[in-house]
C-alpha cells in the first residue's frame, strides 16, 4: 500500500512538472510582434523533445489534464463568488433599502430576501408557492422585489404596472394576482388583473411610464447584469446569491444563514 501511495505522489508530481514545462515554454515563445522572421528562429531538438514528451504523457495520462482542468474550474467558480458577493455589498443599498422597491412580508423585518424576476418566467412561476410558503412561516422576513423584464414587452409592461400599483398601495394584490394566472399574458390580460386588484386603471397608464419607473427597472437590470444574473429567479440573502430556481428549504436555509450571521 505505501508502494502504491508513493507511486501515485511520484505521478503527480511527474504531471505537475510536466505541466509546469509546458506552461513556461509557451510562456517563452516569442510572440509574433517581437519576431521579426519566426522561419529563422526554428525550434531547438530540445524544445522538440520536450514537447513530444509532454505529448506523450498526457496522451498517457489524460486524467492528468482533466484533474487540472477540473481544478482550474473551481478557482475560476471560487473567484467569480467572491467578486459576487463583493458586489452584492456594494449594491447593498439598492438591493435592501431601495425606497422605490416593492417589498413582501415583514416591512421592517429582521433578514432581506431580494428577489430577481419576471412575471412571464415559468421558472418563477415554479418557486411561488414555496416563496409565500416562506413569507408566511417567517414573520420577521423582508422580501424586496426586483423587476427583471427580459421576456419581452409583456413582462416590461407588467413591471411598469406592478411598480405604478406601488403609488396606490395595491403592489401586493396586483403582484400576487398576476403570478397566479394561469397561461401566458399580455398587456390586456395584464390590465385586467390590475381592474380586479383594485387599481385605478386611469391612474396606472398615468404613472407606469414616469421616469422614476423607468429608472428603477433600469437600475435593476444593471445590477442583474453586474452579478451575473443571466436570467430569472435571482434569490439574493446576505452576501449569498442563487441564480435560477431553488426550493424551499435552500430559500430557508439562506434566511438561518443570515439571521446568524453566516452570509
Amino acid at each position: 500500500m505505501a508502494d502504491c501511495d508513493r507511486s501515485g505522489r511520484l505521478r503527480k508530481l511527474l504531471a505537475a512538472m510536466t505541466l509546469s514545462l509546458l506552461f513556461l515554454q509557451l510562456g517563452s515563445s516569442p510572440s509574433p510582434s517581437q519576431t521579426a522572421s519566426p522561419e529563422n528562429s526554428p525550434p531547438s531538438d530540445n524544445d522538440a523533445a520536450l514537447q513530444q514528451a509532454i505529448h506523450d504523457y498526457i496522451l498517457a495520462h489524460p486524467e492528468v489534464l482533466i484533474e487540472s482542468l477540473q481544478r482550474a474550474k473551481l478557482k475560476a467558480e471560487q473567484s467569480f463568488a467572491i467578486a459576487v458577493k463583493s458586489k452584492i455589498v456594494a449594491f447593498r443599498k439598492d438591493l435592501v433599502d431601495d425606497p422605490n422597491a416593492p417589498v413582501l412580508g415583514n416591512p421592517t423585518g429582521d433578514v432581506t430576501l431580494v428577489e430577481f424576476f419576471d412575471y412571464r418566467c415559468p421558472y418563477c412561476r415554479q418557486v411561488e408557492p414555496w416563496l409565500q410558503t416562506l413569507i408566511r412561516e417567517d414573520p420577521a422576513l423582508r422580501v424586496v422585489e426586483k423587476e427583471l423584464p427580459i421576456l419581452g414587452p409583456a413582462s416590461v409592461y407588467a413591471a411598469h404596472v406592478a411598480i405604478a400599483a406601488l403609488k396606490q398601495g395595491k403592489h401586493t394584490q396586483f403582484r400576487n394576482a398576476l403570478m397566479a394566472k394561469k397561461g401566458n399574458i399580455d398587456e390586456a390580460i395584464i390590465l385586467q388583473v390590475a381592474e380586479a386588484a383594485g387599481l385605478d386603471i386611469d391612474r396606472i397608464k398615468a404613472d407606469m411610464n414616469g421616469p422614476d419607473i423607468d429608472s428603477e427597472i433600469r437600475r435593476s437590470m444593471e445590477i442583474a447584469q453586474a452579478l451575473g444574473l443571466g436570467g430569472t429567479p435571482g434569490f439574493i440573502v446576505g452576501t449569498e446569491l442563487v441564480p435560477g430556481a431553488t426550493d424551499l428549504a435552500t430559500l430557508k436555509s439562506m434566511v438561518d444563514d443570515a439571521r446568524h450571521g453566516l452570509n
